[in-house]
């Protein structure tokens, strides 16, 4: 497990389970398909949905789908009981959907943010922990990054519960939800931004010089960086482990690392 991308004790009890990702409670859903119905048609974006598996193109949930799709909000398979216990007393009719409590930006928004600076983001790969995610960018914008990118499937998004831990930091920073995280690595790169991994087996974090632009990818709080994001970082940056344990938090890896590039941007020497 990599340095930074540590369990929770919730997390650990989750992957004894099967890896089982739990969908919060603290949320509020959206119920039955003609509320969903309307949903879709409004302003208001959407995290992601779910639906009782069926027949492809068939009914009302069909059209869902559909829209889901065309807009490209996540729609996951649950069983009748999940319904149940999230919507109790409710006529989900097979289909539940949860607003963002914030609007995702673009890539492009977020290199508009930067204007004249060499831009500076942080990529949360696979953050499934709402506080981790929270505190990841209460800490990006602390340190003065110029937005977070996030994936559209395989993590949180910006729910209720991630914007009270970011403790309002979310409504300042801007968030971008890419379809596939290793092609705005790409993108990135080509726009001559370095990007950094934190993960096991890479360079001292603090004998790296991040001159420039800028992309720090935080790993999973399981898993770690993804292989995929590894192999085309630029570079692996590791923090030492003196202790017992072989990880930090994923939040307090991510803030560590902020702030050593926050000090380098900055020209504030070093004792």
């Amino acid at each position: 497990m990599p340095p930074g991308t540590g369990e929770t004790m919730d997390q650990r009890v989750q992957n004894k389970q099967g890896d089982a990702v739990q969908e919060r409670t603290d949320e509020q859903p959206v119920a039955g398909r003609n509320p969903v119905l309307e949903l879709l048609r409004s302003e208001r974006p959407v995290d992601r949905i779910l639906m009782i598996r069926q027949t492809e193109g068939a009914g009302t949930l069909g059209k869902i789908a559909a829209m889901a799709r065309q807009a490209g909000i996540p729609v996951k398979d649950a069983t009748r009981e999940k319904l149940d216990g999230l919507c109790p007393g409710i006529n989900h009719q097979g289909v539940v959907a949860f607003a963002a409590a914030c609007a995702y930006c673009t890539l492009e928004d977020l290199f508009t943010r930067a204007g004249e600076e060499p831009p500076f983001f942080v990529i949360a790969d696979g953050i499934e922990d709402p506080h981790n995610l929270g505190a990841i960018i209460r800490s990006a914008d602390a340190a003065g990054a110029h937005g977070v990118i996030v994936p559209r499937r395989g993590g949180v998004g910006l729910t209720a519960s991630v914007m009270k831990a970011s403790a309002g930091a979310a409504q300042h920073l801007p968030v971008a939800r890419v379809a596939n995280l290793a092609s705005a690595v790409q993108e990135l790169q080509k726009r001559n931004i370095w990007v950094y991994a934190a993960d096991l087996d890479g360079e001292d974090w603090c004998t790296v010089d991040y001159a420039g632009g800028v992309a720090l990818i935080i790993g999973s709080e399981g898993k770690g960086v993804s292989r995929l994001l590894r192999e085309r970082s630029d570079r692996i940056v590791s923090l030492p482990m003196y202790g017992r344990v072989n990880s930090l938090n994923a939040s307090v890896a991510a803030g560590i690392l902020l702030y050593e590039i926050a000090r380098q941007r900055r020209g504030i020497k070093a004792r």
